[in-house]
C-alpha cells in the first residue's frame, strides 16, 4: 500500500515539475520575442531622426554586426532586420506584451511575410486560440485558411455570427487521393478513412459524432451523410456531400435535417444545429436568392485536386472579390 501512495506521490511531484518547466521555457520565450521587438523599436526610432536612407541602411549593417559578434547568431544582419519589421508591424507595446506570451518568435517571424495585415491577424488568432505550432501555421497560410475563411464567412448574417471564423469555401480534400468518376459515397468513405485530416481541414473544435445518420419521418428512412458537433459552439453540425453543381432542392432537404436534429438530438444546453452542403460546384446567385443563410445553412464547394500555388491564389482572389461585391449589391437593394 505505501508503495503505491509512493509512486502516486512521485508521479505528482513529475508534473508539477514538468510544468514548471513549461512555464520557464514559455516565460524565456515571451521575454526574448518581446526583447526582439525592443530593439526593433530602438534601430527605428533613431533612424527616423536622420532623413538620409544611406545612413539608415549602413547602422543597422554596422550595429547588427557587432550585436553579432558579442551576442551570437540571433542577431545577425537578416535577423535584426526582421526585428526592425516585428517593431514596425506591430507598433504598440500594449499589443505586443499579451501576444509573445501565447506565440513564440518563430510564429512571428512567419506572420511578418504576410503582406496583408487583416490575414495576419486572422492567423495570429487562429494560432493562439488552436494552438498552432509554426509547422500548422505555416500549412494553414500554404492553404489559403483566411482567404477562404473570408469568402464563407460572407454568407453568415447576424443571427450565426458566433460561427464566424469557424467555416471556409472552398474546402480543399486533395488528400482524399480520388480519381475521375468517383461517386458520392466514394467521397464520404474516403472522408471516413482520412477522418484525421478531413477534420483538421475542418478545423480545430469539430468533432465526428455519426456516418449516414438515421433519420426517420413517416415510417420513412432518410440518411444524412456525415454529422459533426462542433463544441465552442454547441452546435451540431449536419454535412450533406453532393457530387455535382448545386441543385435549389438541396436546401428542402438540409432544412429538414436541421429541424428534425433540432427536435430529437439538441439538447438542452445546445444552440441550433448548422448545415453544411459540399458541392462540387455552386451557383452564388442561386443561393443569395434562396437565402439559405438565414436558416443556418452553409453551402461550400469542395475541391479533390488543387492547381497550381498562383493559379490557386488568383481563383481564390477572384472568388473573394465577386463574393464582396454581392454582398455590397445586396446592402444597397436591402436600404
Amino acid at each position: 500500500m505505501s508503495q503505491e501512495v509512493e509512486k502516486k506521490l512521485f508521479k505528482d511531484l513529475a508534473q508539477i515539475i514538468e510544468k514548471g518547466k513549461q512555464q520557464v521555457v514559455a516565460q524565456v520565450n515571451s521575454v526574448l520575442t518581446l526583447t526582439y521587438w525592443h530593439i526593433g523599436k530602438k534601430i527605428n526610432d533613431h533612424i527616423l531622426k536622420n532623413e538620409r536612407a544611406e545612413y539608415g541602411d549602413k547602422v543597422v549593417a554596422t550595429v547588427a554586426k557587432e550585436l553579432e559578434k558579442q551576442f551570437g547568431r540571433s542577431y545577425t544582419l537578416r535577423n535584426v532586420r526582421r526585428m526592425m519589421q516585428f517593431a514596425t508591424i506591430f507598433p504598440k507595446i500594449q499589443i505586443v506584451t499579451p501576444l509573445v506570451t501565447q506565440l513564440s518568435w518563430s510564429h512571428f517571424v512567419i506572420l511578418l511575410s504576410l503582406k496583408n495585415n487583416q490575414s495576419r491577424i486572422f492567423y495570429a488568432q487562429k494560432a493562439i486560440e488552436e494552438k498552432w505550432s509554426k509547422r500548422t501555421l505555416s500549412y494553414q497560410i500554404s492553404r489559403k485558411a483566411f482567404e477562404r475563411n473570408e469568402i464563407a464567412t460572407l454568407q453568415i448574417t447576424e443571427e450565426f455570427t458566433d460561427v464566424q471564423n469557424t467555416f471556409k469555401d472552398p474546402y480543399f480534400l486533395d488528400f482524399l487521393g480520388l480519381k475521375d468518376g468517383y461517386l458520392e459515397k466514394d467521397v464520404e468513405s474516403a472522408i471516413i478513412k482520412e477522418l484525421e485530416l478531413f477534420i483538421l481541414e475542418l478545423g480545430v473544435g469539430f468533432a465526428f459524432v455519426e456516418r449516414q445518420k438515421r433519420i426517420q419521418l413517416d415510417g420513412k428512412d432518410f440518411y444524412l451523410d456525415l454529422l459533426f458537433y462542433h463544441r465552442k459552439l454547441k452546435r451540431l453540425i449536419a454535412i450533406e456531400l453532393k457530387l455535382g453543381e448545386f441543385k435549389p432542392a438541396y436546401k428542402g432537404q438540409m432544412e429538414l435535417y436541421l429541424k428534425w436534429l433540432d427536435k430529437y438530438e439538441k439538447q438542452e444546453d445546445e444552440n441550433s444545429p448548422i448545415g453544411l452542403i459540399l458541392c462540387a460546384g455552386k451557383s452564388d446567385e442561386q443561393i443569395e436568392l434562396l437565402e439559405m443563410h438565414k436558416d443556418g445553412i452553409m453551402v461550400a464547394e469542395y475541391w479533390t485536386e488543387l492547381p497550381p500555388k498562383k493559379e490557386l491564389e488568383q481563383k481564390l482572389h477572384s472568388l473573394l472579390k465577386e463574393a464582396r461585391e454581392r454582398i455590397e449589391n445586396r446592402k444597397f437593394l436591402e436600404k
